[in-house]
């Protein structure tokens, strides 16, 4: 389901600028592609590449292309919400959970889509290919899993809730759960009158 940025209150970051040229007959043509990323501290976070002869052009276009591929982060608190593998191309990020008060470890544009994420303690390390790129997307690949992750742990309390109001009826009509224990043999009596009487 699409998100709408008109709703949040997004902050913009950028996480690299690169000046790219195209060879052609008469020379070379510059350009500059831009990599920003949007979110609001609060679960909501995108990112985009934006291309344009000059700088500010370039922002622009990865701002309004990043508002609207925004997706929605699983959080715990202000970690996530389980570890998770992210990985694209040569790239491999992986996240662990942190306890309150361990920080933001991570570095370069992870740590950015992380802040603006909302995500305040986390352990994150870099595997592979540190290209900025390869590394956000595969950020928002490990992200894509916790969201597939979370639907399903939430599927599945579903099933465990309908499971539990079926046996609760059953339960209401007396029908024992297990076969009932026999009941146990009579004590033998005690005192005087058991006593058998004297033969004379």
């Amino acid at each position: 389901m699409r998100i709408d940025a008109s709703q949040l209150e997004l902050k913009e970051k950028m996480i690299s600028v690169k000046r790219v040229a195209k060879v052609v007959k008469g020379g070379k043509r510059f350009h500059f592609s831009a990599l920003m990323c949007v979110g609001d501290g609060k679960g909501h976070v995108g990112v985009a590449l934006g291309k344009a002869g000059e700088v500010p052009d370039a922002i622009q276009k990865a701002i309004e292309k990043a508002k609207r591929r925004l997706i929605r982060v699983p959080l715990r608190g202000t970690t996530i919400a389980s570890p998770m593998v992210g990985r694209f191309g040569a790239s491999r990020v992986v996240f662990r959970p942190a306890a309150p008060g361990t920080g933001l470890i991570a570095g370069g544009g992870v740590r950015i889509v992380l802040e603006l994420a909302g995500v305040r303690d986390i352990l994150a390390k870099c595997v592979g290919n540190t290209n900025s790129h390869n590394s956000v997307r595969a950020t928002f690949d490990a992200f894509d899993k916790l969201n597939v992750w979370a639907q399903s742990r939430r599927l599945r309390r579903q099933a465990t809730g309908a499971v539990a109001v079926v046996a609760a009826p059953v339960a209401a009509t007396g029908v024992p759960a297990s076969p009932a224990a026999p009941p146990a043999p009579p004590a033998p009596p005690t005192g005087p009158s058991a006593v058998e009487p004297a033969k004379p």
